[in-house]
């Protein structure tokens, strides 16, 4: 197999190299958007110092089987339209943090255009979940 895709990369070299350039800048676009990457342990700091806030962006039914302690739940395609709910929390880093990391970047260019400080937590909730680190139902 392996094999196969030299031949293939050596014989379309234009093709393959169009290939892994789209594929840096994808990569590039994907980083950049929503802003900075937050670990768990810089989300549980900024927590535990009262400098964070988690916005949890999952539907109800998925913050239901387990979430952040002390986290708010706004759907990721309700925040816009809820905003007014985080306007208390506007001095604080809102940390948005979903499933697995595909809506978070979403969500926070949304909130740094309204004026909010938002950051992602790296890998969302199942980061967490894989670092064994508490949830609350």
């Amino acid at each position: 197999m392996l094999a196969k895709l030299i031949e293939f990369a050596t014989n379309h070299y234009v093709l393959a190299s169009l290939f892994v350039v789209l594929l840096i800048a994808l990569i590039l676009n994907e980083s950049r958007r929503g802003g900075r990457s937050l670990s768990n342990r810089e989300l549980t700091s900024l927590v535990n110092s009262g400098e964070g806030v988690v916005l949890d962006v999952r539907v109800k039914k998925e913050f239901d089987t387990g979430h952040v302690v002390d986290a708010l739940n706004i759907p990721y395609d309700k925040v816009v339209n809820r905003v007014a709910e985080l306007e208390k929390h506007r001095s604080k880093t809102l940390i948005v943090v979903d499933a697995m990391g595909q809506h978070s970047g979403t969500v926070c260019s949304e909130l740094k255009k309204l004026g909010f400080n938002a950051v992602k937590l790296s890998g969302g909730i199942s980061s967490w979940r894989g670092d064994n680190l508490p949830l609350v139902k």
